[in-house]
């Protein structure tokens, strides 16, 4: 490796620190765009350190490109939603050698170069065809996230995520992070005034397997596979937490850009890398479809030597005049096309099933299996997905089983190979409690119902098992993370990233508990021991204090919409609280008050098997619950894991009677509003309300407002610039109101 150049220490500071930032620049570039790295990782770090302390002592030298922003900022406070200048459509799959050629037939015609009139295209794919000119290029198609970068006059200015194809979210200050984006682009030639860069970020199977162990080491459950962590990465608002992931980005297209920079991808790549951006070293380009088809089959016996996932092959024509002629689809453009690679499949022994308790406190079964060489790497464990299924394709364990990993990632266990199955073959039998907590456990169906234990039900229709305990330890660190969250309890000072370094204190000196929520409220009775932690100091500890202190006093149905209690989310707790006055008046009601509803449509028969009486309710209030949520939630309740929940947080002093509460002859009633007893959907932009306001609003008339469409929705409420939701809306035949149509309806309520 040859000595980078170090710069002099008798030039002034001002050219110490630009040519410190020069050299760090370089060292980027040579490592992520040419792999031809000048200095190591310990010297690099040192360099970029010295640049930092030199930095912070004259802040009138600070540039927004320095080295040193990739790992400073504060978290952000949110997302931003914008829209791209060129739109990022999806790309149309393809899976077979007959599927690639009839592409490039349709290609060839479209442009006008079919071989004759009939339109009978096959000449084009004889060996002997001549050249007429179309080039394809051929990349690996990385499993990643998507993200397009702007530069403007050569300065990184934005990066959005695809989003919907039309907008997506503003995550210029992950993308800063990212070592492999340049912050300014680099080279000879002057950058246009407008480049939008496209490519894939994603995580190196290295980095993966640390993120995880270190995951493990302080008792957080791994990620499933480098995308989820790559994609919950970008996600993330604190760019400190972000570059500690070190992300990696390859180019592999472009969007909006200044006429006259290149005139085809190739030309593209070639330019972009002589600014420093890194493109795939594995491009090939083809004139027809052997060739293409050759590079699709050599790069398939390359690719698992790589340190990255990739689980195809994108091919697309060369020309951008080419790619301009042919056009695009209403989801995607006609020149491109992903070959996918088949998932390689082998047999292997299971040997035990695992019970795996997740964030949402689904209860995943995991195959444990003799170890077996799978596209590239050894697996032991594969995902069973649900009792159901493993009812339907009747697995045992002691079973050879077929393996595969999907999409090239996730491996799952396909099917049991009967003919092999030994005499002793055993059953899995799924857990009745938590395999963590012992708390109780609740079964979904494909038809919605849900069910305990011991109820009948056909155990083939089984598609969940979850834990219903919200303090279960499986479940602890999510829930805690929402618990303290903007629109549960609001706690400021107290995000994702304090409450990890807190579960980290468990094996120190100085641990902090925190197993449960009311832990929160006594984190104020180890003061030492949280300024010792990771830049906290007193004014963010007394902020932090502060905040919790005001958190005690949020009410009923933020506590009920925090505690992570499974159909109650947010616009259900409100509900709720609107309704019963404090949680003593809620624990003394009965099933059928929560849910009056549904309880008043029922037959005076199924009314009696409830509540002892055929009678309805003299009840005309609305609380989200239905015939199948509302013993859910009455149960846990009332179960041994809800009462410790309610008396630890009344004995830290949370107060849990309602804000929301309304006196009955208040209600606004199933009959008296129009939005009562409504699940709602919002989308587009109103002139009238921002969201958050007419949600609340609708909530205060009786609705539900939920975030999605599906069959249940009743209403959906569409402004200008409405999405996809509005066409889902048309498509199932509900309802939609315009703006006017809202007004109106609001005034009469």
């Amino acid at each position: 490796m040859p000595d980078p150049e170090t710069p002099s220490s008798g030039k002034n500071t001002s050219e110490r620190i630009e040519s410190l930032r020069s050299l760090l620049r370089r060292a980027n570039r040579a490592y992520y765009a040419d792999a031809s790295p000048i200095m190591s990782d310990r010297e690099y770090d040192d360099l970029l350190a010295e640049l930092a302390d030199l930095e912070a002592q004259h802040p009138e030298l600070d540039a927004p490109d320095s080295p040193t922003k990739r790992v400073g900022g504060e978290p952000i406070e949110g997302f931003e939603t914008v829209a791209h200048a060129v739109p990022m459509l999806s790309i149309d799959n393809t899976y077979s050698a007959d599927e690639v050629r009839a592409w490039i037939a349709r290609v060839h015609k479209s442009l006008g170069r079919a071989d004759d009139e009939d339109g009978d295209d096959s000449g084009l794919f004889a060996p002997s065809a001549p050249d007429d000119g179309t080039r394809f290029v051929c990349e690996p198609k990385i499993d990643g996230v998507a993200l397009s970068l702007r530069y403007e006059e050569g300065r990184l200015v934005r990066a959005l995520t695809r989003g919907d194809g039309e907008k997506g979210d503003d995550v210029s200050h992950a993308a800063r992070t990212i070592r492999a984006i340049p912050l300014r682009l680099q080279g000879e030639a002057a950058p246009p005034e407008v480049l939008e860069i496209r490519g894939e970020v994603f995580i190196p199977r290295p980095e993966f397997e640390r993120i995880n162990a270190e995951r493990e080491a302080g008792g957080l459950d791994p990620f499933m596979n480098p995308r989820n962590a790559c994609a919950g990465t970008i996600k993330q608002l604190d760019p400190k937490a972000i570059a500690e992931r070190r992300l990696r980005f390859i180019a592999h297209g472009r969007g909006a850009v200044s006429d006259g920079f290149a005139a085809s991808y190739s030309e593209f790549r070639e330019r972009i890398a002589a600014m420093g951006v890194p493109v795939s070293p594995h491009a090939i380009e083809a004139s027809d479809a052997d060739g293409i088809l050759d590079a699709i089959e050599s790069f398939e016996r390359e690719r698992h030597a790589l340190d990255y996932d990739t689980d195809g092959m994108v091919v697309r024509v060369d020309s951008f005049a080419g790619q301009d002629a042919l056009g695009a689809t209403s989801k995607s453009p006609r020149w491109i096309i992903a070959y996918k690679f088949a998932a390689e499949r082998k047999p292997t022994r299971l040997d035990a099933v695992e019970f795996q308790v997740g964030k949402t406190g689904k209860i995943t079964p995991r195959a444990v299996m003799e170890p077996v060489l799978l596209a590239g790497t050894t697996v032991r464990h594969a995902s069973l997905h649900n009792f159901g299924l493993i009812r339907k394709k009747d697995i045992r364990v002691g079973d050879t089983v077929l393996v595969e990993k999907a999409g090239e990632i996730i491996p799952y266990v396909v099917e049991p190979v009967l003919a092999q199955r030994p005499g002793d073959a055993s059953e899995i039998t799924p857990p009745s409690a938590c395999p963590v907590c012992d708390g109780d456990v609740e079964i979904e169906t494909a038809t919605g119902a849900v069910f305990r234990p011991g109820d009948g039900f056909d155990p083939e229709d089984e598609t969940a098992r979850r834990c219903v305990n919200p303090e279960c330890p499986a479940q602890l660190r999510e829930k805690l993370v929402w618990f303290v969250g903007r629109n549960q309890m609001d706690i400021d000072g107290l995000g994702e990233q304090t409450i990890d370094q807190i579960l980290a204190t468990a094996g120190s000196d100085t641990p902090v508990p925190l197993k449960g929520f009311a832990d929160i409220f006594r984190l104020g009775e180890h003061r030492d021991a949280l300024l010792a932690l990771d830049r906290m100091g007193e004014k963010k500890l007394e902020n932090m204090l502060r905040g919790i202190e005001a958190a005690k006093s949020r009410g009923l149905a933020r506590v009920l919409g925090g505690l992570g209690i499974r159909h109650v989310g947010t616009s259900t707790a409100k509900a709720l609280a609107r309704v019963f006055p404090d949680l003593d008046t809620l624990l003394e009601a009965p099933v059928e008050k929560l849910m009056p509803k549904a309880f008043n449509t029922m037959s005076s028969k199924e009314r009696a098997r409830i509540s002892g009486s055929p009678d309805k309710l003299e009840a005309d209030y609305e609380t989200g619950l239905g015939r199948d949520t509302a013993p859910v939630v009455h149960a846990y309740l009332h179960s041994k894991a809800a009462r410790k929940t309610f008396d630890d947080l009344v004995a830290v002093g949370v107060d849990l009677t309602s804000r929301d509460y309304r006196a009955p002859d208040e209600h606004p009633g199933v009959g008296g509003s129009p939005f009562a007893g409504k699940t709602v959907v919002l989308t587009g932009t109103l002139a009238s309300f921002d969201r958050p306001e007419l949600k609340e609003k609708l909530e205060n008339l009786g609705a539900k407002v939920t975030g999605s469409v599906s069959k249940n929705t009743d209403l959906v409420i569409a402004g200008e610039k409405a999405g996809s939701k509005l066409d889902k809306a048309n498509a199932l035949g509900i309802e939609v109101w315009d703006e006017a149509t809202l007004l109106g309806a609001l005034g009469d309520a």
